[in-house]
């Protein structure tokens, strides 16, 4: 081992001093009764280091006079809660109670945001340590200079900020502790979501609450994504539309599995995709947007599409059943023009004229970078009138065309077009269908010679470039695997 390792290995193992605002901190701890007189003076470099190791040592009564004495805009306790820890967000939600009973504002509270997202841990490490000596006298001319008058009129709602992960069913305590506090301090509080995933359906329990009565608590024009990842049925998402109306700073959808009833009267079935397509009008921030086995589609695209105000971003449509006239709203649609990532998996194109198709790609030819058309059902003719625009895609970085039925010769001359294409550099192919047998078996040797051929193609026309060709199933393992471009066969989803 080198001098200079032994050294570093050395500093490792001496025992780092506190530093003094840390022996300051601890010092003022050992008395209570005084860390609580001398808030009022406390300087605003000591507060950060101090809230952390009152806390710590839970010194409650400490922690709850520090949240009133605040003397920042933002307390972001999220990110001093590693785990789900209700006794932290208890105390200092009595703090806050403190603070809002109060008639006459403390003369140096500024506290406007608790953030109980997990972000903002830069803060806690710029106030700790040895970086708050630097910031220390920046802080004291801020401090100065943004002293607040005493309240005059009405006091202003407190804002408390969370990203939400929702299990309908059963929600954890500490959400159904801040969900009850919240509800009981309406007019003073506003609860405001960024981003909210909701993982399953309320049916009922002590421990379950309806998407209505969440959403109520909430200040939706804060959200900007949400993501379903339950089924929801058709009323449902009836029900969620006049709340998604008022999500104005949506920059982010994603919904899936919305089941329809067979039995559904068709007048409803009408006037409840009528309810949920025509809140796209409001969304004017929306920039991407995911509809996965959404069957309400069919026939419906339009009524989204017609609806959105501005540019889309990423464009997501997999596993829907569309018609014809779908595709061709798609492909007139306004806000396409900026697209960077689209996505059509699963959408059966077959029996599908490629004319919209066709048109789409050249709109989004200067845009697009990636391009998902696996398990399209797309056919070699199909496939040959979409070259000449998927040719001109001078952006696209990542193209997958898995589960798509093509010849090795169409294939070829879709690897001829797609090596033009300078920024390309993530490709997924199907194995040719000569790769087949009879009742769709995979011919171990033939696909294997055949992906040798194409990736032999593709080495002599342009740099290597991370290329698959998809089997399915495997005759090994019975899945979908990939041969790479050393030949190896791997399964596909350890591939992706």
């Amino acid at each position: 081992m080198s001098g200079a390792s032994h050294y570093r290995s050395f500093r490792m193992s001496m025992k780092v001093p506190p530093t003094l605002l840390q022996l300051a901190g601890q010092s003022l701890l050992r008395n209570e009764a005084l860390a609580l007189s001398a808030l009022e003076k406390l300087p605003m470099e000591l507060f950060p280091p101090l809230f952390m190791e009152a806390l710590t040592r839970r010194h409650t009564e400490v922690v709850k006079a520090m949240v009133q004495a605040w003397p920042f805009s933002c307390l972001p306790l999220g990110a001093l809660m590693k785990t789900r820890d209700l006794e932290t967000l208890q105390i200092t939600l009595d703090g806050i109670d403190m603070l809002l009973s109060e008639q006459i504002r403390p003369r140096r509270w500024k506290l406007q945001v608790l953030d109980l997202r997990t972000a903002h841990q830069n803060f806690w490490n710029v106030w700790s340590g040895a970086m708050a000596e630097y910031w220390a006298p920046q802080a004291k001319s801020r401090n100065q200079a943004e002293e607040v008058p005493p309240w005059k009129g009405v006091k202003q709602p407190l804002r408390l900020i969370v990203d939400l992960n929702l299990e309908l069913d059963d929600l954890d305590e500490l959400q159904i502790y801040l969900f009850e506090w919240v509800q009981q301090r309406k007019s003073s509080i506003q609860l405001c979501c960024r981003k909210m995933q909701i993982w399953g359906l309320c049916t009922c329990g002590s421990r379950a609450w309806p998407i209505h009565r969440v959403l109520g608590l909430l200040e939706l024009d804060c959200m900007e994504e949400v993501v379903v990842h339950c089924p929801w049925t058709l009323c449902a998402l009836g029900m969620f539309a006049p709340y998604l109306g008022q999500m104005r700073n949506l920059c982010k959808l994603r919904i899936s599995q919305i089941c329809v009833s067979e039995n559904i009267d068709p007048d409803n079935y009408k006037q409840l995709v009528a309810t949920f397509t025509s809140q796209f009008s409001k969304l004017g921030c929306l920039r991407k947007l995911c509809m996965s086995s959404a069957y309400f589609l069919h026939g419906h695209l339009h009524q989204v599409l017609s609806c959105l105000e501005a540019p889309l971003e990423s464009l997501s449509i997999t596993h829907c059943l569309l018609e014809e006239s779908d595709l061709q709203c798609l492909s007139n649609c306004l806000s396409i023009h900026q697209l960077k990532h689209l996505s059509l998996r699963g959408v059966m194109l077959t029996h599908v004229c490629p004319e919209p198709l066709q048109i789409l790609l050249h709109r989004v030819a200067d845009t697009l970078k990636t391009l998902d058309l696996e398990d399209c059902g797309i056919r070699d003719s199909q496939l040959t009138a979409l070259l000449p625009a998927l040719s001109h895609c001078s952006q696209l970085t990542t193209f997958s065309f898995f589960g798509n039925r093509i010849s090795m010769s169409v294939l070829k001359d879709l690897l001829h077009q797609t090596a033009r294409l300078s920024q390309l550099s993530q490709e997924l192919y199907p194995a040719p269908l000569e790769s087949y047998g009879g009742l769709g078996a995979v011919r171990t040797g033939k696909v294997s010679q055949h992906c040798a051929e194409l990736m032999d193609t593709l080495r002599a026309r342009r740099e290597p470039r991370v290329v698959l060709f998809g089997i399915d199933p495997c005759p090994q393992c019975g899945n979908r695997c990939v041969y790479n471009m050393e030949g190896i066969l791997r399964c596909y989803w350890m591939a992706a």
